[in-house]
């Protein structure tokens, strides 16, 4: 009996083992790999942007950085201060570190620095036996060799935050950055490419034991070309030196944006890096809003370069022609209110023409009265004011075509003709980005629906913008006036400028931030002094131009905030960039579909 007992124990063991091993082997077996195997990620390459003629906007270059592997340090503190003394790290960082070493698993690296100069990373790495835990690596990090030029557009990286960890595990890689605002935040899952994997051997608190075959290699982003003219960029931005403005340059037979430059910048580099605290506040504080892509996030009233379209919506109502006339004596008076116009002592009698050029308030005043505010709205938007381009970057704002609706639902009021009166001079509720009167001028260059683009393959360069619906012969006419402004007696003559140079058209504007009193109109041409005012409490100054006159190739709008005067501080930035741009002939972009 005995025997027996033994005998149906073994069988029973037996007949436990047959069924462990053999007929569910496969599956503990794959259990037990998965308790001993782990994948981990392999970090891809980012992608590069490139500008329209090869040249690298953003790339990657080497990073000396040093990790720290928590489990391998006894006394954490100690460690970190020790670190401190070779390597500079704020209380502000520090503090990121160590929220960063309590939330993930003790064997996984935390980077304390990256950046290093060789130097330091020679000091570290001759420390490293007196740092248990400390480690030393090289890696890849994002270079913007067009620093503060680019910044605006390109945008920047940084550490992910818990938001972007709990998304992907590939987040929690030591080192690795995600794109930030502009291009690199919009066309991150691009750029970033795919992770590769690596299966290694990890015993049971998941710690790295070796590497076990096969290797899958990461596939490197893929890279981004711009529309952009790296040369033309950097020219603009030198031009515009410290001025707080926004600029943009178009090819108006495909929409390309062969510069948008807002100033004051920042350089990229240094938040890739980790800005300080003190770097970060001074670009908060900073009047001149350097953080602020005014290119396309700026609104401002666009002042006179709105003629344009108010004359052509009067055009196209037959409320008047190029010859109508008025008399314009300095001033308008609408009931009990008096509109001035910019010259104190008036321009006498004008025609649509001479008004555009000389830039008459009062001549528009006088339209104005007899034009609805919707039919200024209406022109107004089919050349592209109130509208959105989505090119690529952060923050585009509509800007505001104000009309009758919009104030009865915004404001609860009506309409009132005085209003108008503004508009049509625009002042008022007008507002208007940089990149939307650099679209208006290509429109009413070429009689087009011109659409912007800033990365290649966007949108189909051979694509045929549709006409406008607008009547020719009335935009030949304002095209008419537009040169008329470039040449002698217009508000944007130069008198210096040869002969033989590329005839230019355009249109200046003087928008007003804060009503003029009587006192300061008086005076010979009632011309205020804006440099005797505070920066706040001056002018904006603006230009809108294309050229050459004959066969348009590029426009441009320039607003310098607070500048003072269109024709003496927008005006001559302008010419100077339409003559950069077609004395280098940017070259053809990308083909169509490449990016």
């Amino acid at each position: 009996m005995l025997a027996g007992f033994q005998g149906l124990a073994l069988a029973a063991l037996g007949a436990r083992l047959y069924y462990l091993s053999v007929v569910n082997g496969e599956k503990y077996r794959l259990r037990a790999d998965k308790n001993r195997i782990s994948i981990r990620l392999i970090a891809p390459e980012r992608g590069e942007i490139f500008d329209r003629n090869g040249e690298k906007l953003a790339t990657n270059t080497q990073d000396l950085r040093v990790l720290l592997v928590p489990e391998q340090t006894d006394q954490l503190q100690p460690t970190l201060k020790k670190v401190q003394e070779i390597i500079e790290i704020d209380d502000r960082r520090l503090a990121r570190i160590e929220r960063r070493i309590k939330r993930q698993r003790q064997f996984v690296p935390v980077t304390l620095a990256q950046g290093l100069d060789w130097q330091t990373f020679s000091r570290l790495n001759v420390e490293i036996p007196r740092l248990p835990g400390v480690q030393t690596d090289a890696g890849l990090s994002r270079l913007y060799p067009g620093g503060n030029s680019i910044a605006h557009l390109i945008g920047y990286m940084s550490s992910p935050d818990e938001e972007d960890v709990a998304k992907s595990p590939l987040y929690q890689l030591p080192g690795f950055k995600v794109g930030r605002q502009g291009l690199e935040r919009r066309y991150e899952p691009q750029l970033r490419g795919a992770s590769g994997t690596r299966r290694v051997e990890v015993n049971s608190v998941g710690r790295e034991i070796r590497e076990l075959p096969p290797r899958e290699e990461a596939a490197r982003g893929g890279d981004l070309h711009l529309t952009l003219d790296m040369a033309l960029q950097r020219y603009v931005v030198e031009q515009l030196g410290e001025e707080a403005a926004g600029v943009v340059v178009l090819d108006v037979a495909s929409g390309d944006v062969l510069a948008m430059a807002s100033s004051p910048g920042y350089d990229p580099n240094e938040f890739t890096r980790g800005i300080s605290n003190a770097n970060w506040q001074s670009l908060l504080k900073d009047p001149r809003s350097p953080l602020l892509n005014k290119s396309v996030s700026g609104q401002y009233p666009p002042g006179s370069t709105i003629k344009m379209i108010v004359a052509l919506a009067a055009l196209e109502q037959g409320l008047i022609s190029a010859d109508s006339t008025y008399f314009c004596n300095g001033k308008h008076r609408l009931g009990n209110h008096t509109f001035h116009c910019w010259q104190n002592r008036g321009h006498g009698k004008m025609d649509m023409m001479e008004a555009v050029a000389n830039s008459c308030d009062v001549y528009f005043y006088k339209v104005a009265e007899k034009l609805d505010i919707d039919l200024i709205a209406d022109m107004a938007k089919r050349f592209g004011l109130g509208a959105t381009f989505d090119i690529g970057v952060d923050g585009e704002k509509e800007g505001l075509v104000p009309t009758r609706s919009w104030k009865r639902i915004y404001q609860q009021q009506s309409w009132q003709l005085g209003e108008t009166l503004n508009v049509a001079i625009g002042q008022g509720a007008m507002l208007a980005t940089p990149l939307q009167l650099a679209v208006m001028t290509a429109r009413l260059a070429t009689g087009m629906a011109v659409v912007p683009r800033l990365v290649n393959g966007d949108q189909d360069v051979a694509a045929f913008f549709p006409t406008l619906d607008v009547n020719p012969f009335h935009l030949a006419t304002v095209q008419r006036t537009m040169a008329m402004v470039m040449e002698p007696g217009g508000t944007a003559h130069d008198y210096a400028r040869k002969k033989s140079a590329i005839a230019q058209a355009g249109k200046t504007g003087t928008a007003q931030v804060r009503r003029i009193t009587l006192e300061e109109r008086a005076g010979d041409g009632g011309v205020i002094d804006n440099a005797e005012l505070p920066w706040k409490s001056r002018d904006h100054a603006l230009f809108v131009g294309y050229a050459p006159v004959e066969t348009p190739r590029v426009a441009v709008s320039v607003v310098v905030q607070h500048g003072g005067g269109g024709s003496s501080v927008a005006a001559p930035l302008a010419r100077k960039i339409m003559d950069f741009t077609l004395a280098e002939k940017p070259k053809s972009p990308t083909p169509a579909g490449q990016v």
